[in-house]
């Protein structure tokens, strides 16, 4: 019972467990009348002994619960007492059962105090403790002891105001102080606000619910330390014997090494994610900016706040690094920065400002130097990563300046930086920003050589490119070429216009397949022997043919004819020495607009006729496709069309109509509907291909080829036949000089009917059947001898004795150019003569150039 006052002179009286050791105990009476036999027995006693009073009043209880051997001694003793004597001590008891038969033994403690009753009789009150429970308690009591005070782990009891009621000597030795001094503190007097907070709703929420709490995690320090130390809480709440709450009972566990060696295990797995992405994610564009950028991508904001990379000035020229920058003040380029908590530059460059290195800051793109005595520089040079201290009251508190080496030489240097707030670096932190920083400066310098390449190739490739756009007799060309992005490596593509004999031309588009200067190097090869094939005047098909051999000698050591002859030992040759090409070659004569295709493997020409339907695409040309040029095997075949004044035809490689997301089929229907007009100007047309076609530029290289049909003029073309007969050398000289004064080329007039003497000359006697003169006016004079004959002339120097012999010496030293070719029928001889431009005079020989024929 206990008293609670609630108003004054009021009392309300309560009945609660007393939550003291008699829980536990349990304490029980009986009392022994004047006649030795039991008068009362206690509600407790009913419980411990397991009998009822009606059992048991009236009984003798040595008779009723002592055993028989101790029966007399335990008379004796009652007797004393009802005389009037005390006595304690432990007495082995049965508790018989309710019908007579005897049940378990026990030992109780007794205390026997003598009494009287009304009547003023002797008679005795006994107290009966169960030894077994008081036992038990001794043990818990040791136990408890035990775990509480030598336990290796802070413990702490708190009440029900959550205010320390006991503390080991293990929490005592962490925060200093006895136990006992420890005792009416809270959770605020050992930790910060914010975890004291965590912790005290953690108890009250302990105490309120009865659930437990495990593997709390708190983090603070001890005093007098600056380490964090981190504790695993365990909570539980304590209740008396009668299940009434009492408090909560906490069990610290330090496990600051544990958290530490998991925060090492999981930046080991960080830092290897890092460098897995690296690896897989820099390097695959080869570009040095998007490079850079990619490294900030990775580090930010996984393992710094802020990053830059500053690369050497003559690296982006595609200049060797090392030069001028080995004293770490050569100019670097910002060429990347990414920042999660702000938008600033890092620091770099002279000036004033900034952390510990006094740099000024510095913009995406700027151009900088670090001074000599920075951390910066040092980087540089001495190629080790430095740490550099934030400026006070700034956003950054470490910097780590690495530089970027690739094979011993620093192409630029990285800075990662962590905000305040953040962990600064540790040793692991650089090494790995070591390994960032090199890895990212191999991809770089690689991307810098495959530069240097692309645009060494890609010089090369324009070189052997016809410079502007080329002119030729009865043509209006125009022509586009785009090299690849320099993310893809230059492709073989080429062009060329070559003018032939008879004011022909030749219209020459292929494709070297493969990329790199190694597919510049065979097309500029295979160009070259295009032009000089040109030059013997041979037919499309075989100037093709003989393409193909070169093309099949490009990949043997031998040339051509070793590639020939063991071409049918080497079918399992390595295919990276195999050099294919594809190849449109076409030869225009102006004089009757008529075309000769040959084809190697290449996409078939476009023809636009005028008068065509304005939305009518255009046209392909079926010329049969031979086989690539390398491959060898098969002949090519020659196709002539008659192309009709003011037609339009396109010769166009396949970066133009196919990429990676676009069929062949689908670009070559784009390009023929974008040619619909073939009255508009060229240059035009060109862009507009360009500008239409989805040609996923970039890709590939493209080149494109427009020519313009205008044949020359009939007024400007004298063709005649001549007999075979010794007075058609006068005719000729006639009909020669008629022509020309009809032309008004008075000053050509002797040259010409000089040199037309010669040739005809030359067809009456070493030619067969009809002559024919045919001379043409377009920008030069050509004059031409057709003859059936098949031997050709031979320029050579006449002895001092021959009476002949010097006329084909005469022609070499007064036209401009000569030469023969064969025909289907014979043969041609022809010369040319340049335009007076009206300053000049006519070409007359010197006494050397006369004296030379002798």
């Amino acid at each position: 019972m206990s008293e609670i006052p609630e108003t004054a002179g009021d009392v309300v009286w309560q009945s609660s467990p007393p939550g003291s050791i008699y829980d536990y105990i349990r304490v029980a009476s009986f009392s022994i009348g004047p006649d030795g036999l039991i008068e009362q027995w206690s509600l407790r006693a009913e419980e411990q002994f397991g009998l009822p009073a009606a059992t048991v009043i009236g009984r003798d209880p040595v008779e009723a619960f002592m055993p028989p051997e101790l029966r007399p001694r335990g008379h004796r003793r009652v007797a004393e007492i009802l005389d009037g004597k005390e006595w304690t001590g432990v007495v082995p008891f049965r508790m018989p059962s309710p019908d007579g038969g005897e049940r378990a033994q026990g030992l109780a403690e007794l205390y026997v105090m003598p009494s009287r009753t009304a009547a003023d009789e002797r008679a005795a009150l006994c107290i009966v403790v169960d030894v077994r429970a008081l036992r038990g308690i001794e043990t818990d009591l040791a136990a408890s002891q035990a775990i509480f005070g030598q336990s290796p782990y802070g413990f702490l009891l708190f009440g029900t105001d959550l205010t320390v009621l006991r503390a080991n000597r293990r929490f005592a030795t962490v925060f200093g102080g006895a136990p006992e001094e420890h005792r009416g503190h809270t959770v605020h007097d050992y930790l910060s606000r914010p975890e004291a907070d965590r912790m005290s709703a953690a108890l009250q929420r302990v105490l309120d619910t009865g659930e437990s709490v495990t593997d709390l995690q708190i983090m603070g320090s001890a005093p007098g330390g600056a380490d964090r130390r981190h504790w695993s809480i365990n909570l539980y709440r304590v209740h008396s014997g009668t299940g009434r709450p009492i408090g909560v009972a906490g069990l610290g566990i330090d496990v600051t090494r544990r958290h530490n060696a998991a925060r090492e295990a999981a930046d080991a797995r960080r830092n290897l994610a890092l460098l897995n992405e690296a690896g897989a994610r820099m390097g695959n564009s080869l570009d040095l900016e998007t490079t850079a950028r990619e490294l900030l991508d990775i580090t930010v904001p996984g393992f710094c706040d802020l990053a830059s990379v500053d690369l050497y000035q003559a690296l982006l020229a595609g200049d060797d690094p090392a030069s001028g920058s080995s004293d770490g003040r050569g100019e670097l380029r910002r060429v990347a920065f990414a920042s999660a908590v702000s938008d600033g530059p890092l620091a770099g460059g002279e000036g004033a400002g900034g952390g510990e290195g006094g740099e000024r800051e510095v913009g995406v793109g700027d151009v900088h130097r670090y001074r000599f005595h920075s951390p910066y520089a040092s980087a540089l040079r001495t190629a080790r990563a430095h740490t550099v201290r934030g400026a006070d009251g700034g956003l950054v508190h470490t910097i780590l300046a690495v530089p970027m080496v690739a094979h011993d030489t620093v192409v630029g240097l990285v800075q990662f930086a962590r905000a305040k707030g953040s962990e600064p670096f540790g040793e692991r932190d650089r090494a790995l920003a070591t390994e960032l920083a090199s890895r990212a400066a191999v991809c770089i310098d690689n991307a810098r050589l495959y530069r240097r390449e692309h645009e060494r190739a890609l010089i090369l490739q324009r070189s052997l490119l016809p410079p502007g756009d080329p002119e030729a007799a009865g043509l209006d060309i125009a022509c586009r070429y785009l090299p690849g992005s320099a993310e893809s490596e230059v492709g073989g593509d080429w062009f060329d216009v070559i003018e032939l004999p008879g004011h022909r031309t030749a219209l020459v588009i292929g494709d070297v397949m493969g990329r790199g200067l190694r597919a510049a190097v065979a097309m500029g090869e295979l160009r070259t022997a295009v032009r000089t094939l040109a030059l013997l005047d041979l037919e499309p098909a075989e100037v093709l043919s003989h393409l193909d051999e070169i093309a099949r000698g490009l990949g043997a050591p031998g040339g051509s004819q070793q590639a020939s002859r063991v071409a049918h030992k080497s079918r399992d040759a390595d295919l990276s020495e195999v050099y294919l090409a594809t190849c449109v070659y076409a030869v225009y004569d102006p004089v009757t607009r008529r075309c000769t295709f040959a084809n190697a493997g290449h996409l078939p020409p476009v023809l636009v006729e005028p008068g065509d339907d304005p939305g009518e695409p255009a046209m392909l040309l079926d010329v049969p496709p031979g086989l690539p040029l390398g491959v060898g095997g098969e002949p090519f075949e020659e196709v002539e069309v008659d192309l009709p004044e003011g037609a339009l035809l396109a010769l166009y490689t396949d970066g133009l109509v196919e990429s990676r997301d676009h069929p062949l089929d689908e670009g070559l229907n784009d390009f023929r509907k974008t040619l619909t007009d073939p009255d508009r100007p060229l240059e035009d047309v060109c862009d507009q291909v360009l500008g239409s076609l989805d040609t996923r530029h970039g890709e590939d290289d493209i080149a494109l080829l427009l020519a313009r049909i205008q044949g020359l003029p009939a007024d400007a073309v004298g063709d005649w036949r001549l007999p075979r007969e010794p007075r058609s050398v006068g005719r000729a000289r006639e009909l020669a000089r008629t022509q020309l004064l009809a032309w008004d080329l008075d000053d050509l007039v002797d040259t010409t009917e000089l040199l037309v003497s010669e040739l005809v000359t030359n067809a009456l006697r070493y030619g067969d059947g009809e002559i024919r003169l045919r001379l043409l006016r377009d920008r030069t004079l050509v004059c031409e001898v057709w003859d059936a004959g098949l031997v050709q002339p031979r320029r050579r120097r006449a002895r001092d004795t021959d009476e002949g012999g010097r006329g084909l010496q005469l022609v070499g030293l007064l036209s401009a150019a000569w030469g023969a070719r064969r025909t289907p029928r014979g043969k041609t001889v022809w010369f040319e003569l340049a335009l007076p431009d009206g300053e000049s005079a006519p070409v007359e020989l010197t006494e050397e150039q006369i004296l030379s024929m002798f």
